[in-house]
Order: C-alpha cells, then structure tokens, then sequence
C-alpha cells in the first residue's frame, strides 16, 4: 500500500488595497526610507482599513479565491486551521468564523498561536490529518492584522509589520507533498519577543492601555541572532535528516522577517538568491501570512517535483523547517 502523502493543491493570497510606503513613514516617526530599506528590507506593507474589518476579512478573502483556483466548494472542506497571532478575537476560534463566512458547513476548525513560525505549524498539523486519513479536504491559513497591534510611534516595529493573508489546499496524493518537519520552541524566549497583555497573566485594563503594553515589543539583537541560529539549524537538520544538500533544493522559502536575516540563511547555506524567495519589500513582516505569500508570488515559478524547504522563526521563541516536493 503506498503512503498517503499531503500536497499542496493549491494556494491564494490576499492583501489590502492600502499602501503604507516608507514615506508615509516619515511623517509618523522618526525614521527615513533609506534606513528603513538599509535595516529591513521593506519598502511598503499592506494595511487593512475600514468599520468591522479584521484578520477573519483578509483569510475569507484568501479562501474563497483558493477555492475559485482549485473548483473546490466550501462543503467539501473537512478542517480549517488559522495561524494567527491577532484572531478576531479570544474566542470563538478565527477559523470557526472563516468557515461561517466562506459557508462550509460540514468542517471543523481551530487556530495556532505560534507567531511567525504558526504557518509552518499548521502546515504539518494539516498534513498530519490528512496522512492518517481522517480529513481529505484541508485549508491551512496564515493570516495577521499586524497593524492592530503595532505601536506607529515605535519605529523599532512600526516599519517592519504589515497585514496580509494566504491560504493553502492540503489533498492527499502519493507522489509529491510534505515530506518532514523539524519543530523547535524555547519559552524563555518570552523576555524579547512578546506582547505583554492581553492574556490571563495581565488581562486588559487602564494601566495596561496607558503603558503600551498591548503592542508588539521586540528586542531587536537577541531576536536577531536567536532568529538566524534557529531558521539555519533546522533548515540543515531537515537537510540532513532526508541526505538532502543544497544542490537538491530548487526553493528556500523563508520567513520574511528582515531582509539582514534572509540574507544570512541564505549566506549560511552557500544558497542563490535567486532561488530564495523574497517578497519582504512589498508587504513587510505580515508574520503567520509571509510563507503563504511567498508561495503565492513564486506560483507560476513551481512545476511539479520541486523541492522546497520552508523555514520560519517566531516570538516565543518558536522555529522550524519543512520539506516538501510541489505536487502541481
């Protein structure tokens, strides 16, 4: 009997129409776009604007174009899982309220809260239920509304982040799909990447309001040096792991955090730049969106059989990689 295998089958991406651009930037903080290029790689993001609009518009919008690619109708989808770090709110699950939205009515869904590295976790937990045959209908979202927790007086994050949502179609098939995944999470890593409040430890009130500490809070060196070890280290343990080298692999497809981090993963492992997937300077750091995204920009470049490996560092600390063939 051979081994049911999860393939990508199909993946959409959606972005706000508003353009956030580096020179919009400057007069909102103190910073300029040569820095902000220098520093980060970003030139625009994406920010989602209008009454009652969150992070579940921008993942119904990806989905329901996925299911336009692919002819897939919402009541054939058995799980939708959500990574996302700004849900709708605490609960109900944005998943559960994506699939209202799209109309699928005989599915199950949840979310996964592991920041930057949340696509690259759900991605193997989809993959999971379809290897064991319980779902053949997967979606798999990343999607973040980065700006709704963005402090735009704190240039350290407000040039980084944008909002953004992409959406993959998990089938079985039994020649190309996920292949492995390396998972890796340290919580002392709280101390550097985190948002303070919010949660049961410190729920909102007017102290936390008035000490910011609804917002992202990031620093910068540690998270850097934590984000480059952790992304390189599993990227060759997933390389190794399957006796896999470099010139095995036609695509790295890596968080788009900072380009300076980008940059040293590909420099790490000898890779060409122009097989590393790089859209950070159109969207910025959209967090659980960027993997979708890239895939999604790099579409028409993937034939069937290539050999990507993902990657993705996020606060927590939390970080990974996957290797997967593409199977369309």
């Amino acid at each position: 009997m051979k081994r049911i295998i999860a393939g990508i089958t199909g993946v959409n991406g959606w972005v706000p129409d508003y353009v956030l651009t580096n020179a919009e930037l400057e007069t909102m903080v103190d910073t300029n776009d040569e820095w902000i290029r220098t520093r980060t790689g970003v030139e625009e993001r994406r920010i989602l604007k209008g009454e009652g609009l969150a992070s579940s518009h921008m993942g119904q919008k990806a989905v329901e174009g996925l299911l336009e690619k692919t002819g897939t109708s919402p009541d054939e989808i058995d799980l939708i899982i959500v990574a996302t770090v700004t849900p709708d709110m605490i609960f109900p699950d944005t998943a559960n309220i994506i699939a209202d939205k799209i109309g699928a009515k005989n599915c199950f869904g949840f979310d996964i809260h592991a920041a930057c590295s949340g696509f690259l976790f759900a991605l193997t937990t989809g993959a999971k239920f379809v290897e064991s045959g319980t779902a053949k209908k997967v979606i798999v979202i990343g999607v973040d509304m980065m700006s709704s927790i963005v402090d735009y007086t704190d240039r350290s994050t407000c040039i980084i982040f944008g909002d953004a949502a992409g959406a993959v179609l998990l089938e079985p098939q039994e020649k190309y799909g996920l292949l492995d995944s390396v998972h890796h999470g340290d919580g002392s890593g709280r101390d550097f990447l985190h948002m303070r409040a919010g949660g049961s430890l410190r729920p909102a009130s007017l102290e936390t309001i008035k000490n910011k500490e609804h917002y992202i809070f990031q620093e910068g060196r540690t998270v850097f040096k934590a984000a480059v070890n952790g992304m390189c280290n599993s990227v060759d343990e997933v390389l190794e792991r399957n006796n896999l080298s470099k010139n095995d692999i036609d695509w790295i497809v890596p968080h788009q955090a900072n380009i300076r981090i980008i940059n040293s993963v590909a420099n790490h492992l000898d890779f060409p730049k122009d097989k590393v997937m790089i859209n950070i300077q159109k969207y910025g750091n959209t967090t659980a969106a960027t993997l979708p995204l890239c895939l999604w920009d790099y579409e028409d470049k993937l034939k069937p059989g290539d050999k990507l490996v993902l990657t993705a560092f996020g606060g927590g600390f939390t970080w990974g990689a996957t290797y997967l063939t593409w199977a369309y």
